[in-house]
This record gives structure tokens, C-alpha cells and sequence, in this order.
């Protein structure tokens, strides 16, 4: 993975910690994560970040749904001990019918289960486009889960652009919604972004991406976006629907675009 970052030229990645749409993961080879680690330190990557897979629902009514998240995530964060100093990002989850708070209960619950004072990976809670009943739609409900967590210092909040503008809020006033962030979370919690352009309007809440450029957000917004002082040496990731050509292009538009 880093190697073929360093190809692209990207100084961070995202990994799935498993089948992003099942439960299985690889075994540990410890080699190749001690030789991962020197490739980071030698090209002075950012922080890379772990990606749960999206069939978790720590929010779900289903007590054996909870359990298998509660596993999956004790069980990543384990692994991640070996690659340490590092973010975990998950999807809060969909309270299915319960009703928002309940959903945000059981989050917090499944959370303080996992988390230790002595890890050394952040988690952070994505915002989400809010389809269906997922939590996480607004800075408050995200707000919401953090006030619970017993280890506070240990997570925080990935900013996914795609999300936000298809949740209601607006990045091309960028200042107004990184003002209410900073209100409701605080921008001290937000240690990532994900960076996409979104295929449907402001407030669809589709989550739909497109390539940076090529949809609702725009290069222009993307651009101060990215170049905002408040957001400054954070890791950007795309998930932009692109093959490593594409991305690689991307990356050179987006050097191009930032302003050192």
C-alpha cells in the first residue's frame, strides 16, 4: 500500500482493515507491517488511516448485530497496535427504527466497551449523508456520542465533503459550517477528511461521490477548501470513484490547487 501510494504521489492511504462488505481479515505478518512502518517514517507520510468495514452496526436493535461490531472493532484495534500512531475510521451506524437516541446510546455503549486509555489509534466517527435512519447526519448528533465516551482523548471526527454537502450543510461557506463544527464538536476532534465531489445537489442525502470537479461541490470550492488555515496538516483521503490512474491525477490537481 505504501509503495503504491509513493507511485501516485500521495503521502497518505486509506486501507480497509477487512472484506469491506463481509468480516474476514488477514492474518498479521508483522515483517511486512515493521517494513510498512519504515516506509512511512522514511517518506514523512501523514497519518494513514483504517477503514472498518461497512457491514458494522454498532447502532442496531439486534443484540447480535452490536456483537459482531463490537468484535470486529475490539479486534481491529488490536491489530492496529502494531501500526501505531495511526486513525480508525468507522460508520457511526442506522438506529433501524429505534429512534435516533437510542441508536446514539447503544453507539456509546459499544464504544466505551472497546476503547482503552492506552491505545494508540484514534478512532474517529464519519460524517454521514443521513440515508435512511444513519446517525451522524448532523455535528450535533456526532456531538452527542463523543459527550459519552469515558476516553475522551482517544476519538475524534473524520469530515467527509461528500457527506456534509449532501447532509444539508454548505462547504462553499466554508468558514459559517466549520464555525458551527467547531460550535457543536470542536475542531480540535477533527483529525481527517474525506475528499469528494458529490454527484447529487445540497441536502439529497444520496451519498453519492464523484470525482473531484465533477459534480455538485466543484474545484473551487475544493480548493478552499484544502487550503483553509483551520484544516492544515490533516491527512485528506480520496474515495473518489477512480482507478490509481484517475487518483493520480487527482493528487496532481489537488498540488496544484493547494497553495504552500
Amino acid at each position: 500500500m505504501g509503495q503504491t501510494a509513493l507511485k501516485i504521489k500521495a503521502n497518505t492511504f486509506q486501507f480497509f482493515t477487512r472484506n469491506p462488505r463481509g468480516s474476514q481479515a488477514k492474518k498479521l505478518d508483522l515483517q511486512d507491517v515493521q517494513r510498512l512502518q519504515q516506509l512511512l517514517q522514511e517518506h514523512h507520510f501523514a497519518p494513514v488511516i483504517a477503514h472498518a468495514p461497512y457491514t458494522l452496526n454498532p447502532a442496531a436493535a439486534d443484540a447480535h448485530i452490536r456483537t459482531f461490531a463490537r468484535q470486529t472493532m475490539a479486534d481491529d484495534l488490536a491489530r492496529l497496535e502494531h501500526l501505531p500512531g495511526n486513525l480508525y475510521n468507522f460508520h457511526p451506524g442506522s438506529h433501524v427504527g429505534q429512534g435516533t437516541s437510542a441508536g446514539i446510546r447503544l453507539i456509546i455503549q459499544t464504544l466505551n466497551e472497546i476503547l482503552t486509555p492506552t491505545q494508540q489509534t484514534t478512532v474517529l466517527l464519519e460524517t454521514m449523508a443521513g440515508k435512511g435512519s444513519e446517525i451522524g447526519r448532523s455535528f450535533d448528533e456526532l456531538k452527542q456520542i463523543l459527550d459519552g465516551v469515558k476516553c475522551s482523548d482517544k476519538v475524534g471526527i473524520c469530515l467527509d465533503t461528500c457527506h456534509v454537502h449532501d447532509a444539508g450543510y454548505s462547504l462553499a461557506v466554508l468558514d459559517g459550517t466549520l464555525q458551527e463544527l467547531d460550535k457543536q464538536v470542536g475542531l480540535n476532534k477533527l483529525k481527517a477528511v474525506h475528499l469528494n465531489d458529490s454527484l447529487y445537489p445540497r441536502g439529497s442525502h444520496k451519498d453519492r461521490h464523484a470525482p473531484i470537479g465533477q459534480g455538485f461541490i466543484g474545484t473551487e470550492t475544493i480548493s478552499r477548501l484544502i487550503n483553509h488555515p483551520a484544516l492544515q496538516g490533516l491527512p485528506f483521503c480520496l474515495e473518489t470513484p477512480q482507478d490509481l490512474a484517475g487518483y493520480a491525477q487527482e493528487i496532481a490537481l489537488l498540488r496544484r490547487l493547494y497553495q504552500r
